[in-house]
């Protein structure tokens, strides 16, 4: 099967499953399990070596979520936006909960990407990562689910403007402009 059949394989059963038809989510869960499985790496390669969570878990606590979730789901790329956040979320509590039973010991630590801050690589607490993502939110919404969709999910700068229903050149302006915003909220500096 092409990715793009892929695709559209996965927006059909997304659609059944929203109609009502339970055994489009039996067909879902073999097209959309590797990657998400993939997310998972990506959030847990940046993650503590000790991180006590593993990427198999985070999947499958993410899939729960998503299964539960009462979501109009438009496409494949609104249900991996989706996804990112429920990882991100599960992540930041599972953080939080650290933090509480060790009464502020050691945070969980987070390596940006370079490429998202266009930055030396910095370890960044995810706690005070969601907290910045959270104020941009306040701020901008759009400009947090881009940032959260991007560089979280993994979606292209072509499926943000799809799922969001804005111009290519509304998400790169919002993206630069959110880049910048988060660089200074968590105190790395100017952003090339």
């Amino acid at each position: 099967m092409t990715d793009e059949s892929v695709q559209h394989t996965v927006t059909q059963l997304l659609h059944r499953w929203k109609g009502g038809d339970a055994e489009a989510l039996n067909d879902l869960l073999p097209l959309v399990y590797d990657e998400l499985r993939r997310l998972a790496r990506r959030y847990m390669a940046a993650e503590r070596a000790d991180h006590t969570l593993q990427h198999t878990a985070l999947v499958h606590e993410a899939y729960l979520q998503l299964v539960q979730m009462n979501v109009g789901w438009n496409d494949r790329a609104h249900f991996f936006a989706i996804a990112a956040r429920a990882m991100r979320r599960i992540l930041v509590d599972h953080a939080r909960t650290k933090k509480r039973e060790k009464r502020g010991g050691d945070f969980a630590r987070v390596t940006l990407d370079e490429r998202v801050l266009k930055a030396p690589a910095s370890k960044i607490d995810l706690l005070d990562l969601d907290d910045a993502l959270q104020k941009l939110s306040a701020i901008d919404s759009r400009k947090s689910e881009m940032i959260e969709m991007r560089y979280f999910g993994g979606l292209s700068q072509e499926e943000l403007s799809e799922v969001l229903g804005v111009s290519l050149a509304t998400v790169n302006r919002d993206l630069s402009w959110a880049k910048d915003w988060l660089s200074g909220e968590l105190g790395l500096g100017r952003v090339s």
